[in-house]
């Protein structure tokens, strides 16, 4: 209980250590774990740790807050002692994220004995201020109460992160059942207008500032203030634009947070990865294998062989496996990946046969040489609608490159074996 008011909390099995991911406003925990685009981070940090997440009073599965009622720093702060309490950890590093830096310095600040360490991602003492996309810190803020509960806000926040229609929509649904717009608008002020920093000098525990290089609205000199001020405290500026430390690209920030916490640089799986995923096999392979004889056939496949390799090289391109005539091979670009299977597609004319191709973006499973997941599947089934000499896509990845150059042509909706719903397939013109 904080005061009169029920904390929600959530914590992941025991470790080494206790973390505390502070909350603002932006927190659901009962949601967090399943968000596609922070459960790798999740899942990374609970190898260093117990770790705890909560739901401020007013928020996600707390209780809510008195009609109209604004909370206080200090209440924000409360809410850390309660859930360590309740759990009876002595004591917790404390993880804040950009306006989630108020409560976790007064934390810090007043119960040193209690604070492991402080590690800050994106944090600013004084009330943030900036541009980005020529929009000022007043039209940002005005565009994030239009756009709660859209999703959008965090595309915008976070320009690096992969996106599409579909990660969109898991945000919306996160945020609107973290936070009504009102409590949004009612908690702004100890969010994006709070000024901590008088507390700084103050804070006497170990402190790692984490701070993207080009964070368009949370700019380097706010996290570089915070480093030469915390007294002791590490900086370490890492290249990037996303306002969250905890969606991709997130390793180099995690094994910085690793070090400091274990003095070890932690070793992270990419069991689990973002991908572009390409299928190609020859068109009409069996007859003209049986035209050819055995000895032809496998000269014709070794020179094929050799000109998808070729191309794969040339557009960075992963082979994964090749069975027969047809192979599979992933990519961490997607206009890439088109643009290696219009090459392939082109580049075998030369030796008198077609191929036809399938793509797919999307999150992939990662074993050892090997990769699997839905976007594996659907990808296989895209490829499967192609005729020969057709590069098709799914509607996932046309969004992607869009501003790409690319021209596309509109081949329906379908259905795949084995995916739910339909998918609008389109043929790379």
């Amino acid at each position: 209980m904080n005061g009169d008011l029920r904390v929600a909390y959530r914590a992941s099995p025991e470790g080494p250590r206790d973390i505390v991911l502070v909350s603002t406003w932006f927190l659901n925990c009962e949601l967090v774990p399943e968000l596609p685009s922070i459960r790798a981070w999740i899942e990374a940090m609970t190898s260093l740790g117990r770790l705890i997440l909560f739901d401020q009073p007013g928020t996600g599965a707390s209780d809510p807050l008195t009609s109209g009622a604004m909370p206080t720093l200090e209440q924000w702060a409360d809410s850390i002692t309660v859930v360590l309490d309740e759990l009876g950890s002595r004591e917790a590093v404390l993880v804040a994220i950009a306006g989630t830096i108020a409560p976790a310095t007064l934390f810090a600040a007043a119960h040193p004995s209690r604070t492991t360490a402080l590690v800050v991602l994106e944090g600013f003492a004084d009330p943030v201020s900036g541009s980005t996309d020529g929009l000022t810190h007043e039209e940002i803020r005005d565009a994030f109460f239009a756009m709660w509960g859209t999703g959008e806000y965090e595309h915008l926040v976070n320009p690096d992160m992969p996106w599409n229609e579909e990660i969109r929509a898991t945000w919306a649904r996160f945020e609107r059942l973290a936070a009504s717009p009102r409590t949004v608008a009612l908690m702004w002020p100890l969010v994006g207008e709070v000024d901590v920093r008088a507390v700084l000098p103050t804070i006497h525990v170990p402190t790692l500032v984490v701070q993207h290089s080009d964070n368009a609205i949370v700019t380097p000199d706010k996290g570089k203030y915070l480093g030469d001020h915390i007294p002791g405290a590490k900086y370490v500026e890492l290249p990037g634009r996303n306002m969250y430390h905890i969606v991709e690209p997130w390793r180099e920030s995690f094994q910085e947070i690793a070090k400091f916490l274990t003095g070890d640089q932690a070793e992270v799986a990419d069991d689990r990865m973002l991908a572009t995923v390409l299928f190609t096999d020859i068109v009409d392979s069996t007859h003209r294998a049986s035209e050819m004889g055995d000895r032809d056939w496998h000269a014709l496949l070794d020179a094929h062989d050799a000109v998808v390799r070729a191309q794969l090289a040339r557009f960075r391109g992963r082979e994964v496996s090749t069975s027969g005539d047809s192979f599979l091979a992933m990519f961490d670009g997607p206009q890439r990946a088109i643009r290696c299977a219009m090459a392939i597609r082109d580049a075998v004319h030369t030796l008198g046969i077609q191929v036809r191709a399938g793509l797919h973006t999307g999150e992939c499973e990662v074993r050892g040489d090997d990769i699997g997941g839905i976007a594996v599947h659907i990808g296989a089934r895209v490829s499967a609608l192609a005729g020969p000499n057709d590069v098709l896509v799914s509607s996932t990845l046309r969004d992607l490159v869009i501003g790409s150059g690319l021209e596309f042509e509109d081949r329906g909706s379908h259905w795949l074996k084995g995916v739910p719903g339909e998918w609008r397939i389109s043929a790379v013109v």
